[in-house]
C-alpha cells in the first residue's frame, strides 16, 4: 500500500522542526525513559497499552475549552452537539481513509459521541484515550496482517481494482472486509515494485521492512500522542485554524516564527532505525566544527561530561531533544560516518551548542536578467517563504532582531545597487506567519496609508496601517501567489492591489482571513512545576478585512494576471473546510490609491497572452499540469498485471516526452543523468539520501516558468512606463514623485512588547 499514516501517527513520527527547525521524518524503535537534561523537557516513554491521560493533559483540555467557549472569535458551547462534532472529527484524525477501524469497531464506540464534553469539563479523557488505545492496537493489527500476506505472494491475472480515495467511503463492515481491503492495499504495493522492475525477492525484502517500521513505529505511540490528536479535533472542530500545540510543538512554532534556536545546526532526519545528518547549516557549530558530515548517522549522545546513551531507534524528536539545549552548553555525539559499513567504526564529536539562525525559511533575493527585441532590463526578486519575527528579542529592544521586514528592506537596498527596474515579491507557499510584519512590510511599499482593517468578536474595527513616511522601493513591482499563498500573504497582497502599488500575478490565494493569537496555557496552570506541560493554545481572535470593505476569506486574492490553476482547489483551501467562517465585508477604510494600474494592465495582458502563446515552456508546463490534473482525478486503480503495464508503456511515453521537451529548453540546466522515469515503488524514506538530496538539487535547476512570465510582465510595465511619461504618472507611485534614488529604506526599530497575532 501507499501508507498514508493517520494525523495521530503523524504527531509521532514526524517533526515540524529539527535541530534546524524542518520536517524530517521519525524513526522507530524504544523510546528513552530519563529526562533530557539539555532542555529540562521529559523524554518520552516506551509506550504501554493501555494508555492514560495524566492529569496535566486533563487540566490542558479544561482550560481550553474555557478559552474557546469565552475568547474565540466564533465562540461556541461546548455541550453535546460540540462533542459530536468532536467525535467526527477525531475519528477523521486517526483514521480518514478508513483502512483501521470498522463498523463493529464504531458501534462501541457510539456511545462515546455525546460524552466529550463531560470527559472535557470533568477532567477525564478516558473515553477518547480509549478510542485511541484501539486504534493503536488495530493498525498493528493490520501490520501484521499485511506481513503475513508476503510469503504467499499474489495473483495479477485477475481483473479487480483498489479504490485510491477513501475519505468518503465507508467503513469497512467487517473483519473480513477489512481483510480484503488490506489484501488489495497490499497487492498494489507489490505491484508497484514489480511494475519498478524489482523481482519478487527484493520485494518482499523491501516490503517486509517497510511494514515492520511502520509496526514499531505504531507501538511508539504514545499518551502525548494520544491527547495531542485529541486536542487537535477539539480545537479544529471550532473552526480551521484554531489549534492546541503540546509542549514540543509549542517549541517547534516558536522556532518557525523567529527562525533561530539553540544547538548544533544540523537537519536531521530518520532513516531505518537510525537518526541521519541531512544537512549541516551553515555557520552553526556542526559546521564550524568541520568533523559531522551529511549522511552521517548518529549513534549516542551524551550531555557535557555525562554518560553517553545509545539513541540507536528512538523517535526523531527525542533525539532531537537531546541535540538542542541552551546556548554554550556541551554535547557530545557519537556517529557512524557516512561511509562506513554497519560494523564501521564510530567518531565521537564534542561541540558546544549556540545560537542557529534557520537562513532556509529567510527572505532572500535574486536578480533576473530578461532579454527581448534587442533590450535587456535586470527584474530583481525577493523570495518570502513566511513571515517570520523574533517577538521576544524585539520587546527587549535588540537591535539585530530577526524579522521578514527588516530583511526585506536590506534585500530591497542591495537590488536597487545592482541596478533593477522592477521588484517581484514571490509569496507562493507562504502560508503567513506574523500579522504586524504583513503590516510593516506593506509599508516598505507605500508612503502612509491603511494596510487591513481587523475586526475582533465584539465587533469593533481596528484599522491597521503604515505611519512611517517613505518607500524602500518606488518602482514597479508585483506579487507573485498562488493558492498557497494564505493569511499574511493574503494581508499584504490585497493591501498593494487595493492601493494600486502592484501587480498580483498568479492563481487565487487560499483564502484565510482570520487571525490567530497564542495563548500559553501554563500561565493559568494549577501546577507550580517550572517545567512546560500544558501547552499553547492557537486560537482565532478576529477576523481581518481588506482596506476596501471585502474579505480574503474564501474567496483569498483574485490575481490582475491569473496563471492557469493547477487543480488543487478541490482539496486545498479555505473553501474545501466544511466549517470555515462564511464571506461577509464591512465598511471600506478611508485611503486613497497611490496609482492606478488599470492604465496599462490591458496592454500587459495582450502582451503576456501573446508571449506564451509561443513559448514552448508555457506549452510544457501546461501539458503537464493537463497530465497531473488527469492523474489526481483517477479514483481507482487496476490490480491486474497486464493492464497496469500498458499503462505504465503509457505513461513513461508521456514522461520521456516531457522530458526531451525540458532539455530542449533548459538544456545544460537539465542533468545529463536525468530520468523520465515513473514510479519506483519506493516511499521516500526508502530510498538513498544521495539520491534524494540529488533529486532535490535538480529540481532547483529546473526552469521556474511561472516565475520568468512574471519577471517578463514587469519587463513589459518598465517599457511602457519609459515610452509613455503620462502613462508612468498613472501607474508609478504617488506620480512618480518617489525617485529610486530617494527610496527610504524602512527599517522598524524595536519597540516594546505586545501581544502579536500570528497567521500560521
Amino acid at each position: 500500500m501507499t501508507f498514508r499514516p493517520s494525523l495521530a501517527l503523524l504527531v509521532a513520527l514526524t517533526l515540524a522542526g529539527s535541530a534546524a527547525g524542518v520536517q524530517a521524518q521519525q524513526a522507530p524503535a524504544a523510546a528513552p525513559a530519563a529526562d533530557d537534561a539539555a532542555t529540562g523537557q521529559p523524554a518520552r516513554k516506551a509506550s504501554v497499552l493501555p494508555l492514560q491521560a495524566t492529569s496535566e493533559e486533563a487540566e490542558a483540555a479544561q482550560l481550553s475549552a474555557r478559552f474557546l467557549t469565552r475568547f474565540h472569535y466564533d465562540a461556541q458551547p461546548l455541550d453535546d452537539a460540540m462533542s459530536a462534532r468532536i467525535y467526527a472529527k477525531y475519528l477523521d484524525q486517526l483514521d480518514g481513509e478508513k483502512v483501521f477501524f470498522t463498523q463493529e469497531d464504531l458501534a462501541k464506540f457510539a456511545p462515546l459521541k455525546t460524552k466529550f464534553d463531560d470527559a472535557i469539563w470533568n477532567k477525564d479523557l478516558s473515553g477518547p484515550f480509549s478510542i485511541f488505545n484501539l486504534y493503536v492496537k488495530r493498525a498493528s493489527e493490520r501490520m501484521h496482517y499485511a506481513l503475513g500476506l508476503l510469503d504467499k505472494g499474489f495473483d495479477f491475472s485477475k481483473d479487480e481494482s483498489y479504490v485510491l480515495d477513501r475519505e468518503k467511503a465507508d467503513w469497512p463492515k467487517d473483519q473480513a472486509e477489512l481483510d480484503n481491503l488490506w489484501r488489495q492495499r497490499t497487492k498494489n504495493d507489490w505491484l508497484r515494485l514489480k511494475l519498478a522492475g524489482k523481482d519478487d525477492a527484493e520485494i518482499r525484502k523491501t516490503l517486509t521492512k517497510r511494514y515492520s517500521t511502520l509496526l514499531d513505529r505504531i507501538k511508539q505511540l504514545d499518551g502525548e500522542d494520544a491527547f495531542q490528536s485529541f486536542m487537535t479535533a477539539y480545537a479544529e472542530t471550532t473552526d480551521p485554524h484554531t489549534d492546541y500545540l503540546g509542549p514540543r510543538l509549542a517549541q517547534n512554532f516558536d522556532i518557525s516564527m523567529k527562525l533561530s534556536l539553540e544547538g548544533i545546526g544540523a537537519v536531521l532526519q530518520a532513516r531505518d532505525e537510525y537518526t541521519q545528518i541531512r544537512e549541516i547549516v551553515p555557520g552553526g557549530p556542526a559546521a564550524k566544527s568541520g568533523k559531522l558530515e551529511v549522511g552521517d548517522r548518529i549513534v549516542a549522545i551524551g550531555q557535557d561530561n555525562g554518560p553517553m546513551v545509545d539513541v540507536i531507534g528512538w523517535r526523531l524528536d527525542d533525539v532531537v531533544n537531546k541535540i538542542r539545549g541552551k546556548k554554550d552548553t556541551t554535547v557530545r555525539i557519537e556517529v557512524l560516518p557516512a561511509d562506513a559499513g554497519p560494523d564501521g567504526k564510530h567518531e565521537l564529536v564534542t561541540l558546544v551548542r549556540k545560537k542557529v539562525v534557520v537562513e532556509e525559511q529567510a527572505a532572500k533575493s535574486k536578480v533576473i536578467d530578461i532579454k527581448d527585441g534587442g533590450v535587456t532590463r535586470k527584474i530583481g526578486v525577493i523570495d518570502l517563504p513566511t513571515f517570520y519575527a523574533d517577538f521576544a528579542a524585539r520587546a527587549k529592544g535588540d537591535p539585530n532582531y530577526k524579522s521578514a521586514t527588516r530583511d526585506v528592506a536590506k534585500l530591497l537596498t542591495g537590488l536597487k545597487a545592482q541596478g533593477v527596474e522592477g521588484v517581484v515579491m514571490d509569496l507562493r507557499n507562504n502560508g503567513g506567519g506574523s500579522l504586524d510584519e504583513a503590516n510593516e512590510l506593506t509599508g516598505l511599499f507605500i508612503d502612509t496609508g491603511p494596510v487591513v482593517q481587523v475586526r475582533k468578536a465584539n465587533g469593533e474595527v481596528e484599522v491597521q496601517g503604515d505611519d512611517d513616511p517613505g518607500l524602500a522601493w518606488s518602482g514597479p513591482m508585483a506579487v507573485l501567489v498562488n493558492r498557497g499563498s494564505a493569511s499574511a500573504s493574503e494581508i499584504f497582497a490585497a493591501a498593494i492591489q487595493d492601493h494600486g502599488r502592484g501587480l498580483i500575478i498568479g492563481e487565487p490565494t487560499f483564502g484565510k482571513g482570520t487571525v490567530q493569537n497564542l495563548v500559553d496555557l501554563d500561565r493559568f496552570a494549577q501546577s507550580d512545576s517550572e517545567k512546560p506541560q500544558m501547552g499553547e493554545l492557537k486560537m482565532t481572535i478576529a477576523e481581518f478585512f481588506r482596506i476596501n470593505g471585502g474579505s480574503t476569506q474564501l474567496k483569498g486574492v483574485t490575481p490582475d494576471i491569473q496563471f492557469p490553476k493547477n487543480g488543487d482547489e478541490k482539496d486545498f483551501g479555505e473553501s474545501t473546510y466544511d466549517n470555515a467562517l462564511p464571506w461577509t465585508q464591512i465598511a471600506p477604510a478611508q485611503y486613497k490609491p497611490v496609482a492606478d494600474l488599470k492604465a496599462y494592465l490591458p496592454q500587459l495582458e495582450k502582451l503576456h497572452e501573446e508571449r506564451v502563446a509561443t513559448s514552448p515552456a508555457w506549452k510544457l508546463m501546461l501539458d503537464q499540469l493537463a497530465q497531473y490534473k488527469k492523474m489526481r482525478d483517477k479514483t481507482t486503480i487496476s490490480l491486474n498485471l497486464a493492464q497496469r503495464q500498458a499503462e505504465r508503456k503509457q505513461l513513461d511515453k508521456i514522461q520521456a516526452d516531457f522530458l526531451a521537451r525540458r532539455k530542449a529548453i533548459d538544456g545544460d540546466a537539465v542533468p545529463a543523468d536525468a530520468d523520465s522515469s515513473l514510479d519506483d515503488g519506493l516511499n521516500a524514506n526508502e530510498r538513498s539520501l544521495k539520491s534524494e538530496l540529488k533529486a532535490e538539487k535538480d529540481a532547483k535547476k529546473a526552469k521556474d516558468v511561472e516565475l520568468d512570465e512574471t519577471a517578463h510582465i514587469l519587463f513589459d510595465a518598465v517599457g511602457l512606463i519609459k515610452a509613455d511619461p503620462k502613462l508612468a504618472a498613472e501607474v508609478l507611485p504617488y506620480g512618480g514623485k518617489f525617485s529610486s534614488a530617494a527610496a527610504v529604506a524602512q527599517v522598524p526599530a524595536p519597540t516594546a512588547a505586545k501581544p502579536t497575532p500570528t497567521q500560521p
